[in-house]
């Protein structure tokens, strides 16, 4: 199996291997996420994630190219997970992280086919508390009857969120950026990130803009260039991560900053 994000040991999710198990929700449940500065992102999540996080793109300038929300400006460092391994109340939760312990994932390198499958290193699953997977029958239960559904339908998110970044870059509106912030004389530095260009957008011609207007692009478009502004309160939350520790002694804030953002 490819090895994928947050997942240690993911498996097939089988009826006979997993007919008594039950999944529970850990109070730390997003610590699998406290040590990426980046999240991978659909398009349709734009609107919504805009409010919180930087939305940008990533990827070679000759290969495949993704989304991303930075949740962080430091390598290895996700600022909107505390120690406890609670996401930040009242942002938002990208459908990537919200997915987890479950997957779609390739068990075969060469294979096409997709497969669901758990992370068995999860706290939260046992046989005594949670949500059943299977009923007594050794059918999928309600619960994940809506876990497939969400899953295959940010597969399918994701695959128009691709299309949707390549279909960007032929058109030249992607260009690379380098993300500087400073805070009281530390600069952190995030290179390997692509951005709209604001200029080349308002100059597309109107065909192209109903094109991008019916299809609904548009509006990822606004979305991603308004979310750059959020840059402002993810260095307001460095400032708070890097003034006191959980012991209450001063963290050094001048950690090397990534080449690129994790994801």
């Amino acid at each position: 199996m490819t090895q994928l994000l947050f997942y240690e040991r993911p498996v097939p999710l089988n009826r006979e291997r997993h007919l008594t198990t039950r999944l529970a929700v850990a109070g730390d449940h997003f610590r699998f996420a406290a040590k990426t500065n980046a999240v991978p992102i659909a398009s349709t999540e734009f609107v919504d994630a805009a409010r919180d996080y930087p939305i940008v793109f990533v990827g070679e300038a000759d290969g495949p190219i993704s989304v991303a929300a930075l949740v962080g400006l430091r390598q290895a460092e996700n600022l909107m997970v505390d120690d406890e391994g609670r996401w930040a109340a009242d942002t938002y939760i990208p459908a990537f992280a919200r997915r987890y312990p479950f997957v779609l994932a390739k068990t075969e390198a060469e294979s096409q086919q997709l497969t669901v499958c758990i992370d068995e290193t999860y706290p939260g699953l046992g046989v005594h508390e949670g949500e059943s997977l299977f009923d007594e029958q050794a059918q999928e239960s309600e619960y994940l009857q809506r876990i497939l559904a969400f899953l295959q339908r940010f597969h399918a998110e994701v695959q128009r969120t691709t299309a949707f970044a390549q279909r960007l870059r032929q058109m030249g509106l992607l260009v690379p950026k380098t993300i500087q912030v400073e805070r009281h004389g530390q600069k952190q530095v995030l290179q390997g990130v692509w951005v709209v260009d604001a200029e080349r957008y308002r100059g597309i011609d109107d065909a192209r803009a109903i094109e991008l207007f019916r299809s609904g692009e548009l509006s990822w478009i606004e979305a991603h260039l308004l979310s750059l502004g959020s840059l402002v309160r993810l260095a307001a939350r460095l400032d708070l991560h890097s003034q006191v520790s959980a012991d209450g002694e001063t963290l050094d804030p001048t950690a090397p900053p990534p080449d690129t953002p994790k994801h």
